[in-house]
């Protein structure tokens, strides 16, 4: 598998961390550059560019959590704050601009009506990513 350029969505969430060491590894062995992007997801009520304070400092903690992890394992990525009406659609566009080979999505353990849940964010990607998707799920309880 060809892969030169990585993308790896980040919501703040415990699943984070994994994608981010999945995606560190691969482009290590692949000798890819690993793009991390925080998505605020802005109102349709107010303007794309809006000043989002609160989600942009909180977007910010998120990214330096990441740079802390990949400092931990000892590779460089490039990472980026973005504004979007919607996470997935964001997320397509970003990698489809950035020509990105793979993405790798951490995805909580969500469940919903006692089944579990892929949310609204990762089937989107699943059906409209231009390339590669891998999705890595937070670990849960083993099933009684």
């Amino acid at each position: 598998m060809d892969v030169r350029r990585i993308l790896v969505p980040v919501s703040g969430g415990e699943a984070d961390r994994q994608a981010i060491e999945l995606a560190c590894l691969v482009g290590r062995r692949c000798h890819a550059q690993v793009r991390v992007v925080h998505i605020i997801e802005v109102a349709r009520t107010l303007p794309l560019d809006a000043n989002l304070r609160q989600e942009v400092q909180k977007g910010e903690t998120i990214l330096e959590r990441v740079e802390e992890t990949v400092s931990e394992l000892d590779y460089e990525v490039e990472s980026d704050l973005l504004q979007a009406r919607e996470v997935g659609p964001a997320i397509v566009e970003e990698a489809g601009e950035r020509q990105a080979d793979l993405i790798i999505m951490g995805l909580p353990l969500k469940r919903r009506f006692g089944e579990y849940s892929l949310g609204r964010t990762g089937p989107y990607v699943l059906k409209n990513a231009p390339c590669r998707v891998w999705l890595c799920r937070e670990p849960g309880q083993a099933s009684q």
